[in-house]
Parts: structure tokens; C-alpha cells; sequence
């Protein structure tokens, strides 16, 4: 048995909530290690299945080795926003019900050569995808001080954004930022050492979310999978920032409306139709027993809604 890699969160509320047909056919849309899917396995019969993707090549070539003698299991690595994409090379009209978390992977976290975490040194790179042409190294050397203020506020909620973004494009002009570590130190010249960790985690965060376009990402996957989920059959996503689970929240809220006309019009002329039931009024979140062990869980919020 291969050793796991990543502990899923929420893992069983996610699939309790996803798995509703023992026979259907199931999308996992970010596979990560395979710890969804595996679990989706065991709730489905021979005739179930379970087509599952991911654009980061080692979690995609270790479940490609994980389920090798699994037939029920369809892997891609596509981005999950292409889901609509993979329907149609499967033969498949619909899916029973599709699940993503958008988390980052502990492996990736604890991988120093991905870069994806600022706890040790390595090349800025941040990309799921290695296929995308621009890196955080682009960013950071590249970009405007205002366009990374912006980038630093809008999506890492920074409040020193501009006192950062200014020092960074100082820093840039004597020599090119290059490596975390060097990153690290030009955000610390300016950060108070009691707040030095938080700030990293929004700067990191934010460039992450920038360079892999991950709020468009989840609006087209979104968007995309109202096209193939059967009636009956449920989205699930399971989320850990703020914007992204407004993004999940207010598309749930919106496909679970059936008119948008004005509050004193006379009579409906909107059109709209009703896509969505919300099964879950308010998020589900992690217990205090499984932040306990796994304190990266804390943030995560797992939203669910039904196709109708």
C-alpha cells in the first residue's frame, strides 16, 4: 500500500454529503493524492466510477500509480474547470455528483522544491500548472508597484500591501528576487516581527491565487458544472479563503434563486431558472478534534448544494 501523502479534510461529511448513487459516475476535480477518491471507491458498487484530475504532475503521476488496477477510476490531468471538456471524451451526459477542494496538498506545503510554502528556500515559482508561462519570480520582477499592492490586497487581504509592494520594487531594481528566502527577507525588513508569519502567509497566498488565476478558475469550473450534473446529484466544495467560499456562497445563492426581477415588479420577466437547492444554509466546518490533528484543516468550509 502506497503511504499517504495528504490527510483529506472533511473527508467523510464531504462524501456522505457527495456519494448518493452507489451505480453513478462521480467527478473528483482536484484528485490530489487520492484521498477523495479513494473514499468515493468504497461507497460504490462495480458499476460506479470515478473520473478524477489534476494539473500538478506529482499528485497526478501518484495516483496514476496509486489506481493502476482500478478500472472505476478515470484519471486526467486537466484543469478541473474543464469538466464540461471531460464529460465529452468519457461519452458521459452527466455526472452523479462532482466534488473539489481547493486546498493546497500538505505535500506540496512540505515540498521545498515546489516553493509553495515560505518555510524553506527554493525558486519562486508557485505554479500548479507547470505548463503556465508566467511564474511568481515574473510577478514579483515584473509587475508594477501598484498592480502588486493590488494583488497583495484584493486577494491576501494585506493591509500593508503598498508598504510592501514599494519595498519589493526597491529591492528589484538593485538585483533580481529570485529564491522564497530572498523574498522572505524583503517582507521581513518592513513587517513587525509579531505579525512577520501572517504576512508572509497572505503574500504567499495572494501570489499564489494570482498566478494560477484560481478565483476564474473556480467561476468557470463552477459555471461549467451546471452543464453535467445530473438532477439529483450534488456539487460539493470545500474551500479555505475567504474569497473563494464567497465565490461558492454567492453562485449557490444566485442558481438557487428562480426569479431576479426587482422586489416591485408586477409580474417575473427575468427568466431566471432555478438550478441549485442549498443543503447546507451555513458551512460545514472542521471539529475540534480533527483541527487538533491537522491544524491546516482550521480554515476549511465545505459547502453543498443539489441540482434540480
Amino acid at each position: 500500500m502506497m503511504k499517504p501523502l495528504h490527510t483529506p479534510v472533511l473527508l467523510k461529511e464531504s462524501i456522505d454529503f457527495l456519494v448518493m448513487n452507489k451505480s453513478g459516475n462521480y467527478f473528483e476535480g482536484t484528485s490530489g493524492f487520492g484521498g477523495h477518491t479513494d473514499e468515493i471507491l468504497k461507497r460504490l458498487n462495480n458499476k460506479g466510477s470515478v473520473i478524477s484530475t489534476d494539473v500538478d504532475l506529482n499528485a497526478f503521476n501518484y495516483c496514476k500509480k496509486k489506481f493502476n488496477k482500478e478500472e472505476r477510476v478515470k484519471l486526467y490531468n486537466f484543469n478541473f474547470s474543464l469538466i464540461d471538456v471531460i464529460a465529452k471524451i468519457e461519452s458521459l451526459e452527466f455526472f452523479d455528483g462532482i466534488i473539489a477542494d481547493l486546498g493546497v496538498s500538505s505535500f506540496q506545503l512540505d515540498d521545498a522544491e515546489a516553493g509553495f510554502s515560505y518555510s524553506s528556500d527554493a525558486k519562486l515559482d508557485l505554479r500548479f500548472d507547470k505548463n503556465i508561462k508566467i511564474t511568481v519570480a515574473d510577478v514579483i520582477n515584473k509587475e508594477s508597484e501598484k498592480k502588486l499592492s493590488e494583488i497583495f490586497f484584493d486577494l491576501g487581504e494585506e493591509k500593508n500591501s503598498r508598504k510592501i509592494a514599494r519595498v519589493i520594487t526597491q529591492a528589484r531594481s538593485r538585483q533580481k528576487i529570485a529564491t522564497t528566502n530572498e523574498l522572505k527577507e524583503i517582507i521581513a525588513s518592513v513587517t513587525n516581527p509579531g505579525y512577520l508569519t501572517k504576512t508572509l502567509s497572505r503574500i504567499f497566498q495572494s501570489l499564489r491565487i494570482y498566478v494560477n488565476d484560481e478565483l476564474g478558475v473556480l467561476k468557470q469550473y463552477l459555471e461549467n458544472s451546471m452543464k453535467v450534473l445530473r438532477k439529483g446529484g450534488r456539487i460539493v466544495v470545500i474551500s479555505y479563503h475567504s474569497l473563494e467560499d464567497r465565490i461558492v456562497k454567492e453562485f449557490f445563492k444566485y442558481e438557487n434563486l428562480s426569479c431576479v426581477c426587482p422586489k416591485d415588479a408586477p409580474v417575473c420577466t427575468c427568466g431566471k431558472e432555478q438550478r441549485l437547492k442549498i443543503i447546507t444554509r451555513k458551512p460545514v466546518v472542521p471539529s475540534y478534534e480533527e483541527i487538533k490533528i491537522n491544524r491546516r484543516a482550521r480554515s476549511a468550509k465545505l459547502r453543498v448544494a443539489e441540482r434540480i
